[in-house]
């Protein structure tokens, strides 16, 4: 095995651990960081597949995905903590609340 496939591999695991973390856990700081960590394992995927093939369009991708998560996490932990200092919600259940 290359180290390439190694690396799908592992994306793979980040990817599907992010996942079944979004599916489980209810809080919504977990759920930032869950989200994260499939965005992080979608940047390793396109590195290793750009590394097989050669190129450099996998690599610049990734970077655009970094800077979508990055504001992702700014604009999703300011919300989160507003709306704990205002209504003090944790969970994404209580959320639903909002609506009406």
């Amino acid at each position: 095995m290359t180290i390439e496939k190694a690396y799908l591999l592992i994306s793979i695991f980040l990817f599907l651990s992010g996942l079944l973390g979004v599916i489980i856990r209810k809080n919504l700081i977990t759920l930032l960081v869950s989200t994260e960590l499939m965005l992080n394992g979608v940047n390793l995927a396109l590195a290793s597949i750009d590394s097989i093939l050669g190129g450099v369009e996998g690599q610049v991708l990734a970077l655009f995905v970094l800077t979508v998560a990055a504001s992702e996490v700014a604009v999703g932990l300011g919300l989160v903590v507003a709306l704990f200092r205002l209504k003090g919600y944790e969970g994404s259940s209580e959320i639903t609340h909002l609506r009406g």
